[in-house]
């Protein structure tokens, strides 16, 4: 039999936000297509994902009912141990191996960018099973493009320190970088910590570095800012702490 492939099927950008828009107003028709045919996850969280698949099922039936479905959450790694040994994914890849298709999903955007499953894609590599990325939204790439900053060179960084002290080094460290390099710097935050990230990269950065804020992307509600940051401080916008946003800056 021949092997099934890994299917990377993108997610809405309103998970925990406003989960009852239409999905074809964010994702083409045939990623819902694929996605309803589709019989065996890996998912970060099962709940989250048969609720993404009623939301399918309501444009495109699904292959079978949804309490058939085989969907496997990805292992979480325990608190507190960083530098443990990454579990094996392998035989979460079995259906695949026996020749099924399997879908991979993020909580929301594009599996594997950002997210933990790119060790379940660098895994699928290993053992010779084609990937299948389709297209969807990426709150990174759309965020970026809504800046205006460089486009041509920049990186994702992630997740800032907790701790204040640590954070504002970073965010110099950051700057210094971007400004070397000419090179966009992207970050994003945990769920209502939008107004902490906001307020340290106005505390820490140089008054004519460039910021941007996307916060709601494809929500109604969604809108971008680009301004320096002496542009900020006059003139300070609020972000809500309860919907996703990303941050990026290019220093002067």
């Amino acid at each position: 039999m021949n092997a099934g492939r890994l299917i990377l099927v993108p997610n809405s950008l309103d998970f925990g936000v406003s989960a009852d828009g239409d999905l074809q107003d964010v994702l083409p028709l045939g990623a819902l297509r694929t996605a309803a045919r589709l019989t065996h996850w890996v998912v970060e969280s099962a709940k989250t994902t048969r609720s993404f698949l009623k939301r399918v099922d309501a444009i495109v039936p699904l292959a079978q009912p949804l309490q058939t479905l085989s969907i496997v959450e990805l292992p979480r790694p325990p608190k507190g141990t960083r530098h443990a040994a990454a579990p094996d994914l392998r035989p979460l890849l079995q259906a695949a191996l026996d020749g099924h298709d399997v879908g991979l999903i993020s909580e929301a955007g594009l599996p594997a960018i950002a997210d933990p499953g790119a060790a379940l894609v660098q895994a699928a590599h290993g053992l010779g099973i084609a990937v299948l990325p389709l297209s969807g939204p990426s709150s990174l790439l759309m965020a970026l493009g809504a800046s205006g900053l460089n486009g041509q060179s920049f990186a994702f960084v992630g997740y800032l320190p907790v701790d204040a002290g640590e954070r504002g080094q970073r965010i110099r460290d950051l700057e210094a970088l971007s400004k070397r390099a000419g090179q966009t710097q992207l970050m994003i935050e945990t769920p209502y910590r939008n107004e902490a990230l906001l307020g340290a990269l106005l505390a820490n950065l140089r008054g004519d570095t460039w910021l941007s804020v996307s916060s709601g992307l494809t929500l109604s509600t969604g809108w971008t800012h680009t301004a320096r940051v002496s542009a900020w401080k006059k003139a300070p916008r609020a972000v809500a702490n309860d919907v996703p946003a990303v941050f990026s800056l290019l220093a002067a």
